[in-house]
């Protein structure tokens, strides 16, 4: 990672990451579903759901409306203790597999060099907090998940940080900091379109590795 633009400023760097694509190489929700639910289940969840996924694919319902039919499915009526404990196996079992090194390496760099680091991510925090603390990253900001009575509802307890919900709701973080964003040299890590509103904002983004402008 080059450092030029860093030193020659005194501004700090924050610097924001993508999750599924981008500091990994798969989808992290299958395969937190997967780890949840078992080979058989999970299969079987993929048969039910396959309807809506499909319309999802042909782009004839949005991303937020196909996830949350799936999350109903899958999710609901699950218990705190068993989302904590396929979060670990999560950790433990599918990340050090899937990590992307590119972006692995210019997490470490960023962090070596004190830099403000955050996860911003439309995936579930029921397990995307155990994914920052492995990963050492502070800062989380994904999708929620809604429970009630120590089980899950399988309901999104926020908007689906997607798109430019993403640029949103870093925009209501840097709020909570008491920093505006021309305080910030914003560092931007992503794959998708659905990064683009984050990306278009930065001083330095990068898309699927390679350097991207607006």
């Amino acid at each position: 990672m080059t450092t030029e633009a860093s030193t020659a400023t005194k501004r700090p760097v924050l610097a924001v990451f993508d999750f599924d694509g981008t500091l990994t190489t798969a989808d992290s929700l299958g395969g937190f579903l997967h780890l949840h639910l078992g080979t058989l289940e999970w299969g079987w969840a993929l048969v039910r759901q396959s309807p809506m996924l499909m319309a999802y694919v042909l782009r004839l319902v949005p991303n937020h409306q196909a996830k949350a039919a799936l999350l109903q499915q899958t999710l609901q009526g699950a218990s705190a203790d068993l989302l904590e404990e396929s979060a670990q196996r999560l950790v433990t079992r599918w990340l050090p597999r899937h990590l992307n090194p590119w972006a692995w390496d210019q997490l470490q760099s960023h962090q070596q060099a004190g830099h403000t680091c955050v996860l911003l991510s439309a995936s579930l925090d029921v397990y995307l907090g155990a994914v920052a603390r492995a990963l050492n990253i502070p800062h989380l900001i994904c999708t929620g998940l809604a429970m009630q009575d120590g089980r899950c509802t399988g309901r999104m307890s926020t908007p689906n940080c997607h798109g430019e919900e993403k640029w949103r709701r870093l925009q209501a973080w840097l709020a909570q900091q008491g920093q505006p964003r021309e305080s910030w040299e914003l560092h931007a890590y992503g794959d998708t379109h659905g990064d683009l509103p984050v990306l278009r904002q930065a001083d330095q983004a990068w898309w699927r590795g390679r350097p991207w402008h607006s």
